[in-house]
């Protein structure tokens, strides 16, 4: 009888610990992926503040990181690593992308809804330009700070990627809030102007939107879609020019071929990279470093069937 009461008393204690802990403030009945990208690094405390905001608005939230390493101040690269990662994450995934030179100032904040259901909490300066354009958009909302924002953070005019992004975005993960308790909606984002990849007069044209950093090959915005209108077969040689703002830097000839290593060490090939568009690399070398070619919306380029 005694073991009984005994052990009536422990299950008591642990229901009533059960229920205070559901009934936490914060504490989600659902929690989405939660990722972040910043131009911060790793060498400090900053991305761990942010994680620390997020988790304290709900523990169960999965943390995960995109990058740490877009080049300081370059919206462009925090645009197009959205571009390349967005859509491989599920459904209902919520990002935090802080690359923000303009923070303290009157530019707006926003979450970005896409067409595919995915969320981008971010400062509105272009950083959505590219997956926008990939994604489509269902809805933007701008971030109303008189609730979204963390509490007594209000005096504080550089660190919003803490205080306003990482603490709407882990609202929103968490479920604590909806989409539409963010803000009011928005028309329309600020965007980066660049060529889009088209089909004209017997050659493909578009932009080169960031290079392979660990190995050097330049990557195009030229999709197999487009690119199919050229009517390449493997093995057919095109000729390739690269210019930064409208100068030539750039042309040579090369085949077009499935991968690196059907051509021999050290010659140049197009090929479809990961995210299926058309690149340039030197197989078992770096083609960005020995033809001096960088990325960007002021770098373009231009391909058509060589000569036979």
């Amino acid at each position: 009888m005694r073991n009984k009461r005994l052990f009536g008393l422990i299950a008591a204690g642990i229901l009533i610990v059960t229920i205070g802990m559901s009934g936490c403030a914060g504490t989600p009945r659902n929690s989405r992926p939660l990722v972040f990208q910043t131009d911060f690094g790793l060498k400090d405390g900053a991305v761990s503040a942010m994680k620390g905001v997020a988790f304290t608005q709900s523990a169960a939230i999965p943390l995960y990181d995109l990058t740490h390493e877009i080049p300081a101040y370059s919206i462009w690269d925090a645009a197009y690593r959205l571009f390349q990662t967005v859509e491989y994450w599920p459904a209902g995934t919520v990002f935090v992308s802080v690359v923000d030179p303009g923070v303290g100032t009157d530019r707006d904040s926003v979450v970005l809804k896409t067409k595919t259901g995915h969320y981008i909490v971010t400062p509105d300066n272009g950083t959505l330009t590219l997956v926008a354009d990939r994604l489509g958009i269902a809805e933007i909302r701008l971030i109303d700070e008189s609730v979204n924002r963390r509490k007594n953070s209000e005096k504080s005019y550089t660190f919003h990627g803490r205080d306003v992004y990482a603490f709407t975005g882990a609202r929103l993960a968490g479920e604590i809030i909806g989409f539409e308790q963010v803000g009011p909606t928005k028309k329309d984002i600020v965007r980066i102007p660049y060529e889009k990849s088209r089909f004209d007069k017997d050659a493909l044209l578009g932009t080169i939107p960031a290079l392979d950093v660990q190995y050097g090959n330049v990557w195009t915005n030229i999709g197999r879609e487009t690119a199919e209108s050229l009517k390449l077969a493997v093995n057919d040689v095109v000729q390739v020019t690269i210019f930064n703002d409208g100068k030539q830097v750039y042309t040579g000839s090369m085949p077009y071929v499935n991968s690196f290593g059907d051509v021999p060490d050290g010659k140049p090939l197009l090929y479809y990279n990961s995210l299926d568009c058309l690149s340039m690399a030197l197989n078992m070398d770096n083609f960005a470093a020995v033809h001096k070619i960088e990325y960007g919306g002021e770098w373009t380029v231009k391909i058509t069937k060589a000569a036979k």
